[in-house]
């Protein structure tokens, strides 16, 4: 398990766990595409507003909704919602195939961060020769990322907010954020005094959430991270368990 929490406005360290170790972040990564897309929109490139196809090559199943819709081709700002909102598997892939893994990488490092990637594009299944996860990271980079985004810092604040624009769309708040008490598909606003941006990484083994959070008494910038033996629903319960946890925490201090 890694963890690291900060307060967002003074930068204080709550929390420290492990949190320069490198561990699976499954889809988490993904935010990383989001940050290179929006920079793009930013910068107004031509090919940043194009309307993208997807094609037999992106296809790839579990989270996401476009595999499951008839629109054949959807604009990039679309796609970029259906990553924040869902984690959309096959609207990452078709934006990879836009702006190149290479780019994005490129981004990543341009930020500073040096435990934290995106490896690849999603794949039903993992051969010899791909990349072992879809991503890497530390909790201390991505809950500086995070904190980071709500600053206005990433690239800059309109690449920033377009970022938490998409993000606050998030639907899953199965982990850390389970113990908000927040409407899993609505949570865009203030509710009972908190206000929650987030991504979570799903995979065999591996939950993990980064996020930023705001009460009525402070804001938080946190990440959590935890690989472990997934043998049974057993495993899954105890480290949900303990998520909600560090979530209940954050509540506390929030409060």
């Amino acid at each position: 398990m890694s963890a690291s929490v900060s307060d967002l406005d003074t930068g204080r360290s709550l929390l420290a766990i492990d949190e320069r170790i490198v561990l699976p972040t499954a889809s988490i990564g993904k935010i990383l595409l989001l940050i290179e897309v929006s920079a793009r929109l930013s910068e107004r490139e031509a090919s940043a507003y194009g309307i993208l196809d997807k094609t037999a090559r992106d296809a790839v199943g579990r989270s996401g909704l476009w595999q499951h819709l008839q629109a054949p081709a959807l604009p990039v700002a679309d796609l970029a919602t259906l990553v924040g909102a869902t984690s959309d598997n096959l609207a990452t892939n078709v934006l990879l195939r836009q702006v190149g893994l290479q780019a994005v990488r490129e981004r990543t490092e341009s930020l500073g961060l040096l435990r934290t990637a995106l490896l690849d594009l999603v794949r039903d299944t993992r051969g010899p020769d791909d990349a072992p996860q879809l991503s890497v990271g530390s909790t201390a980079e991505l809950a500086w990322l995070f904190g980071a985004l709500a600053r206005g810092e990433v690239v800059d604040s309109l690449t920033s907010s377009r970022v938490l624009g998409w993000l606050s769309l998030g639907s899953d708040l199965s982990m850390v954020a389970s113990a908000f008490g927040l409407d899993p598909l609505a949570h865009r606003g203030t509710d009972h005094g908190i206000l929650l941006v987030n991504k979570t990484g799903t995979d065999a083994g591996v939950r993990s959430e980064a996020g930023v959070v705001r009460g009525p008494r402070a804001a938080v910038a946190y990440a959590v991270s935890v690989q472990f033996r997934d043998h049974g629903i057993a495993a899954r319960l105890r480290v949900r368990d303990a998520l909600h946890t560090v979530g209940l925490d954050l509540l506390e201090y929030l409060h």
